[in-house]
């Protein structure tokens, strides 16, 4: 039933029955009203807070919902004014099948490649369309540092998309995750400062903060991830660390989500002893029902940092940074002392597939393309995937007695397999787990079964560790 108050209907969509993530059930339940004359054109729809309080869900679902529902030309919003109901849904197009890469005869699994899913004509129609326009020289030129008004709107265009609502004028522009860690660090510490860190992070942070002089701490970790209790043991005995880095969502490597209840936690004590958090969500489209991020839990006190990289295609080179107010400048000012500036053209294709909406579907289809990768592992693999959390592209395999990483790692290269050991994540020199981090998206599928294949039969022969040393 519709109630309509002060222009406004009081919809409540039907999505009890309904598969799949909450965010694409509202969506769909949104676009099936709307072909049957429910919600005709110019309904203002409820408010984001107000429909998430009526179906039980967060905010950050329904700003997903809206947004997927923008996406597909259904709705319309305006600043001040609401979300409004525009009409008839958009087709959207196909993309092509992917396709073999040349085999050089290794099977390369350690690193993350997105999966080849066929978007080559998309990115080329999309920079047609850039060097079409008529003021395309100047994206040719120098424009500011934290990128141009356009380009930072889209960017929190993106960020709403995927659940966090902030102003235009709070977003960044820069080259891609691995840079908007290194800008976070040098707009956040001096040589010799102390940042830290999950007690096994990405690489690239470790890469950032020895060229930077930056040390690192690690906080122990179980199977929710950071501990709150090693969060503050770590502060203490720190002293005045600089930030804390923290993937919260499919953390790398071992793809934890982090519970709601956890990262709230973890947000006061950071918060407490004046602790800016440098979030990581490259991985979060993948996790579309994951909880909310620190920066909607502690806006105040969090540098966000995403990219194109995982959900588009890691040429494209193009992240987003949204920042407190007063972190902002010293975030510009760093972009300037690196590069002065994001591309202006990479960034103008970047808003190109944001607004277009194929930046979305390409997202949809790697999000499609990993779980169906998760199911190849879970065939191949069986046991050894239990603990992998849906839209992981990454298998932590913890090794069975009596492989070693070392050995492991080493067979598995003796037979063309090459896997990333938990030495490369460990922070500082503790003792790293007897882990390996396999990548389910970098080759195609039929490779990607070939290489797990291969590594099924090697844990379940380990006789080649028992042979005598002679």
């Amino acid at each position: 039933m519709l109630v309509y108050a002060t222009g406004m209907t009081r919809w409540i969509p039907d999505i009890a029955e309904r598969q799949g993530p909450r965010y694409r059930a509202i969506a769909d339940a949104l676009a099936e009203d709307v072909r049957a004359g429910r919600l005709p054109p110019g309904t203002r729809l409820p408010t984001h807070r107000d429909l998430a309080l009526r179906l039980g869900v967060t905010t950050g679902t329904i700003t997903r919902a809206y947004a997927e529902a923008e996406r597909r030309g259904l709705v319309g919003g305006e600043v001040g004014r609401g979300t409004y109901v525009r009409g008839a849904e958009r087709p959207v197009p196909s993309m092509p099948e992917p396709r073999e890469p040349a085999d050089d005869g290794l099977i390369d699994l350690s690193v993350g490649q997105p999966a080849p899913i066929g978007i080559e004509g998309i990115m080329a129609e999309a920079a047609a369309k850039v060097t079409a326009r008529p003021d395309f020289e100047a994206l040719l030129r120098y424009q500011p540092h934290a990128g141009m008004a356009v380009h930072r709107a889209a960017g929190a265009s993106w960020l709403a998309r995927h659940g966090l609502a902030v102003e235009p004028d709070r977003v960044l522009v820069c080259s891609g995750g691995q840079n908007a860690i290194a800008l976070s660090l040098m707009a956040l510490a001096s040589a010799g400062d102390t940042i830290l860190a999950e007690e096994l992070t990405y690489p690239g942070l470790k890469v950032a903060a020895a060229t930077l002089g930056l040390k690192l701490h690690p906080v122990t970790m179980d199977a929710d991830g950071v501990v709150p209790e090693a969060l503050e043991a770590a502060i203490r005995a720190v002293g005045t660390p600089r930030a804390f880095y923290t993937t919260p969502t499919l953390h790398n490597p071992t793809q934890i989500v982090v519970p709601a209840e956890r990262r709230e936690r973890i947000a006061d004590i950071a918060q407490a002893a004046g602790v800016v958090i440098v979030e990581d969500d490259v991985f979060g489209f993948l996790s579309p029902e994951a909880p909310p991020t620190y920066a909607e839990i502690a806006p105040d006190s969090t540098i966000y940092l995403t990219s194109l990289t995982k959900s588009v295609a890691p040429g494209l080179r193009i992240g987003y940074m949204a920042a407190p107010r007063g972190l902002s400048d010293r975030l510009s000012q760093a972009i300037r002392a690196v590069s002065w500036m994001t591309s202006p053209f990479m960034a103008e294709l970047a808003r190109v597939l944001i607004e277009s909406g194929d930046a979305d579907r390409i997202a949809d289809r790697h999000h499609e393309e990993t779980l169906a990768r998760q199911e190849i592992a879970r065939e191949v693999l069986g046991p050894y995937t239990a603990d992998m959390p849906a839209g992981a592209g990454y298998l932590w395999l913890r090794l069975p007695e009596p492989w070693r990483r070392e050995s492991f790692t080493s067979e598995l290269l003796r037979k063309g397999i090459k896997v990333a050991p938990a030495d490369v994540f460990i922070v500082g020199r503790g003792q790293a787990p007897q882990a390996v981090r396999i990548s389910l998206t970098a080759p195609t599928r039929e490779t990607l079964r070939r290489g797990l294949g291969i590594i099924a039969d090697l844990l379940e022969s380990p006789g080649a560790l028992l042979l005598p040393i002679v």
